[in-house]
């Protein structure tokens, strides 16, 4: 087995390591969520975290890892008798991306239930976890439906499995430890606020310290087991004293002071629901016992609110998580201090303390707070940072373009975005669960039959009777139970919901500048941004311009960085129109290599003038004609934007459409509430053109 890194090793990342401390002393507090940029340590310092926990007493042979003091009386391998209890340590399970729903809570035998009325459980990663940590690197890209019976357990403290009938609960007590990369897309909102902490990490900008963390790491990657050695005086320290504060957290007292402290901060902030005052009130009850008090103090309320609020205060996707420290101060000013009777800190000084240890005094070491608690307050890399890492790639405006009449005006804002009708792609898909158009998946209604392909996941009860009754007299059945052979089962197909991409190719030249054209333009596409979000669609952004087009924004599920890229997007020059749907088709290529399942709607907003060729060379008109075209023969699902206004109108975009074999909306139908309804509508023509077209080639 490999050597872990060690958790009091990690340098900086104050915040990171008191959040993962805090939920080690308390596990009610509901778990971490680290958020940050890739390579900063979110995944070294929640493994080195496994070796700090105390060892676990388990009843020997049991699968659940009950408590021999106090077993699970609903344990499926129970009842367990008084006896010798086993010892191991704390465990880590880490839940892979694509694991299923049956990795995850277990797998009943459906064919051994229905035959011999027998409960034969296969444990799931959360029984593994009960009493350990489950660890879920880049929790943002799990499925929602996995999330979602991921955070229940959590919250209840125990796993169901249903099965056609057949109920199998165990209990699943963990510390809930995820990391994302914000980059990568967002948790929706009623996820975000099932974990009780969140923690925003960045790398360090000061050379010293980063000099110090490549240090460390060379020397573990040389020597692991010497390095761990170097550490291990304060890996015990530490152990000894989340020992010490587990044993006083129920001694600490939370007082009416600081219970109207936690309210007032919460109500302050306009949090939504009760569960950020409980999980505040949870945290700096933790707290105290960390540093070794029996009483909450303003510092435990103030800190509790770092960790806990930022993430519930979001209102919408577009808003990145933080919390005005100088609001909470002037909150917190409001009420006295608890009057605690002094007490001395029976804990020793913990490894963050002074320069003595083999960290040699660098960041995260002291912080001068005489209780060994990682540092509370501000500073480069240990404090609360406001800014968010994912904030820094998004705020390069658009380059300007080259050839002729390629003035660049400045970016307008947006309206402000409005709640968008549904919009969905024809047919039947088999993309990734999303909430858009219908699709065969997973989860939803039962639409028939099938044998499985693999593993069977949805026991259709019926069809599975229906195909074993036929068989009975010839298996010599005799009794009442029903013999069922594994050629038997059949498994259920679902229709539901599927996420799409949502390709938006906009006209960003100087036939668009006109400050309220644009602006409604970026409002509407800023609505229906919002909407993918919440219908866990991929969206990207495709702009033209001057002399050529720009992928402004790949494929993704990031609001925030597609927000970001909008609100800066600029506007002037000539208008490469074939460009831009040249650059759409190589886009849709690509994606549909990396995802073939996820079906594709592009939005071409444009007046339909075309005035440059770009790169290509030619006549303008002719490249965008032949360019739609090319679309259209691939099968593309289009909706074309008409801008053009004015007195006279060249109809140049209805030719466009026409290329395209997709509708045309004029502008007069673009307004900052309706685009959408607006692309809802032309679904039906399209559906329309298309079996035009069907039934035109067979007549040919």
């Amino acid at each position: 087995m490999s050597t872990p890194y060690p958790f009091t090793a990690v340098v900086g990342q104050a915040d990171l390591r008191l959040a993962l401390l805090l939920n080690a002393v308390s596990p009610a507090v509901g778990g971490v969520l680290v958020r940050g940029e890739k390579g900063t340590a979110k995944s070294t310092a929640v493994r080195a975290l496994t070796a700090l926990l105390p060892h676990v007493d388990v009843v020997p042979g049991c699968r659940f890892s009950c408590a021999p003091a106090a077993p699970d009386p609903a344990c499926p391998d129970g009842p367990h008798e008084a006896g010798p209890a086993a010892e191991r340590p704390a465990r880590m399970v880490e839940l892979p991306v694509g694991a299923s729903e049956d990795r995850l809570v277990g797998a009943l035998d459906i064919e051994r239930a229905l035959a011999e009325g027998v409960k034969a459980f296969e444990p799931g990663l959360l029984a593994d976890a009960h009493r350990g940590i489950l660890y879920v690197d880049e929790v943002n890209l799990l499925h929602d439906h996995l999330v979602d019976v991921l955070l229940d357990a959590a919250a209840m403290g125990a796993s169901y499995v249903e099965r056609e009938g057949v109920s199998v609960r165990h209990a699943a007590r963990f510390l809930l430890v995820g990391t994302m990369n914000p980059e990568e897309g967002e948790l929706r909102p009623q996820l975000l606020d099932r974990f009780g902490l969140t923690v925003e990490v960045a790398a360090s900008r000061e050379p010293a310290q980063r000099v110090e963390v490549v240090r460390r790491r060379l020397a573990y990657e040389d020597d692991p087991a010497g390095f761990a050695g170097r550490w291990a005086a304060d890996e015990r320290e530490v152990r000894a004293r989340i020992v010490a504060a587990r044993a006083l957290l129920p001694q600490v007292v939370l007082g009416d002071t600081a219970l109207l402290q936690i309210a007032a901060t919460c109500a302050g902030f306009e949090v939504d629901g009760m569960r950020a005052d409980i999980v505040m009130a949870r945290t700096a009850t933790a707290l105290a016992a960390w540093a070794g008090r029996t009483s909450v103090l303003k510092e435990d309320v103030r800190q509790a609110a770092l960790l806990a609020l930022p993430h519930r205060r979001r209102r919408n996707p577009f808003d990145a998580p933080g919390l005005d420290e100088d609001k909470l101060d002037e909150i917190l000013d409001g009420f006295p201090d608890e009057d605690p009777e002094p007490e001395p800190d029976p804990q020793p000084q913990g490894p963050d303390d002074g320069g003595s240890g083999p960290d040699g005094g660098g960041d995260g070491g002291g912080n001068g707070d005489g209780g060994g608690v990682p540092p509370q307050g501000g500073g480069p890399e240990t404090g609360h940072a406001p800014d968010t890492p994912q904030e820094a790639p998004e705020t390069q405006p658009s380059a300007p373009r080259g050839g002729a009449g390629a003035a660049e005006q400045a970016a307008v804002a947006a309206t402000e975005p409005f709640r968008t009708r549904m919009l969905s792609v024809p047919g039947l898909g088999e993309g990734a669960a999303g909430r858009r158009s219908r699709a065969r998946t997973a989860h939803g209604r039962t639409t028939g039959a099938q044998r499985p392909r693999g593993q069977l996941t949805k026991l259709h009860l019926a069809a599975t009777v229906h195909a074993a009754a036929p068989h009975q007299k010839a298996r010599g059945r005799s009794g009442r139970g029903l013999l069922v052979r594994k050629d038997d089962l059949r498994q259920a197909t679902r229709e539901g919901r599927e996420g799409n991409l949502v390709l938006f190719c906009v006209d960003a030249s100087g036939s668009m500048a006109a400050r309220r054209r644009m602006s409604a333009v970026k409002g509407a596409v800023l609505s229906l941004l919002l909407d993918a979000y919440q219908r866990r669609d991929k969206v990207g952004l495709i702009t033209f311009r001057g002399a050529d087009a720009e992928l402004a924004l790949p494929p993704t599920s990031s609001v925030e960085a597609a927000a970001a890229r909008l609100e800066k997007l600029p506007t002037g020059g000539r208008t490469p129109l074939g460009a831009g749907l040249l650059k759409a088709r190589e886009v849709l290529r690509v994606e549909r290599l990396r995802d073939p399942s996820r079906r594709p709607l592009l939005v071409v907003v444009t007046d339909g003038r075309a005035t440059s060729a770009g790169s290509a060379g030619g006549d303008p008109r002719e490249l965008s004609g032949r360019s739609a075209r090319l679309l259209a023969a691939e099968g593309v699902t289009s909706v074309v934007v008409d801008c053009e206004s004015g007195p006279v109108r060249l109809g140049l975009a209805a030719a466009l459409a026409a290329d395209l074999a997709a509708p045309a909306v004029t502008l007069d139908g673009l307004r900052a509430d309706s685009l959408a309804g607006l692309v809802k509508n032309v679904r039906t023509a399209v559906t329309h053109t298309a079996s035009s077209q069907s039934v035109s080639r067979r007549a040919a």
